[in-house]
């Protein structure tokens, strides 16, 4: 039996009827969380953001939830970050953030510049991901669809990965005029020569390619990826949750010993120059030619 609680989170009721985020308790100590925002193939805006930081959180706290599932609905898994929020305004979208909770270290966003522009992404792309990626439940990506840069960002902190045989994975930043995505696992998703192709070139990498180069444990079809995907989420969850945490951060120790983190924030700070690099020549953080060659033509089908 399913049973389903919305997690609204600090969602403007008048903006949409259902909610960004949804929740959904399953059967054999399995959580599925739903990107809910079809309409811009998943796009994320900051309350987005916020709404599936709430749903992983709640999570998290569930003592009957013993493995996160995090799926998507509409015909892709996430176009990447809402372009349509962020375009070039960076007061506008630093001021998205007081709506807000955010307290912490990073609270500076409220200050204008990139003082406020690096705080902001510091936290709400970087600092999720890093938090999700370090959660103390095993979490499964199923993916469909495109997966584009903010899409890997979501998808790259999940444990295991599941995609159907029409997933497409893919960073564009370049084509930004940026290096890459906040979020800097390429080298250990794809290692270090595939990760410079998808960066140099900008173009796809297909699940079938994924798989075979270890960035995702299954590719089935796009009929079977539910049910395929809550299988082996339930078959996880028969294991001791102690156990299933200690595995987890044992694996998650070793990668980060081989300097995961170190490389990360750097790539982190370069990405933050690239976007001031831009504001400087052109008053906006991209490269604005990306929006008129025929690359960006199709983008903007896929992020309105």
């Amino acid at each position: 039996m399913t049973t389903r609680d919305p997690l609204t989170g600090s969602l403007s009721p008048s903006e949409r009827a259902e909610p960004l985020v949804l929740h959904e308790l399953l059967d054999g100590g399995v959580v599925r969380i739903i990107l809910n925002r079809p309409e811009t193939r998943n796009a994320q805006n900051t309350d987005l953001l916020y709404a599936l930081n709430d749903a992983f959180d709640h999570a998290a706290r569930d003592d009957a939830v013993k493995v996160i599932v995090l799926a998507a609905s509409g015909p892709h898994f996430s176009s990447g970050h809402d372009m349509r929020e962020r375009g070039g305004d960076v007061e506008r979208v630093n001021a998205a953030m007081l709506e807000h909770r955010t307290v912490g270290t990073w609270a500076s966003f409220r200050q204008p510049g990139a003082d406020g522009y690096m705080s902001r992404e510091m936290e709400i792309y970087f600092g999720f991901c890093e938090r999700w990626r370090n959660l103390p439940k095993p979490t499964i990506a199923q993916v469909h669809g495109k997966a584009i840069i903010g899409g890997l960002m979501l998808i790259w902190p999940c444990d295991l990965i599941v995609a159907s045989e029409d997933a497409t994975f893919l960073d564009n930043a370049v084509q930004m005029g940026i290096g890459s995505g906040e979020f800097f696992q390429h080298v250990f998703e794809l290692g270090p020569r595939k990760a410079k192709e998808l960066l140099f070139t900008a173009e796809p990498i297909t699940a079938a390619e994924g798989y075979r180069l270890g960035m995702i444990n299954h590719v089935v079809s796009r009929a079977e990826l539910e049910s395929f995907t809550l299988a082996l989420a339930r078959k996880i969850a028969r294991y001791p949750a102690f156990a299933l945490k200690l595995a987890k951060e044992s694996v998650n120790a070793s990668v980060d010993a081989q300097g995961r983190l170190q490389g990360m924030r750097t790539a982190f700070a370069l990405h933050q120059l690239a976007h001031w690099h831009n504001h400087a020549l052109y008053g906006r953080i991209v490269d604005p030619s990306y929006l008129t060659n025929t690359f960006g033509d199709k983008m903007k089908d896929e992020n309105p």
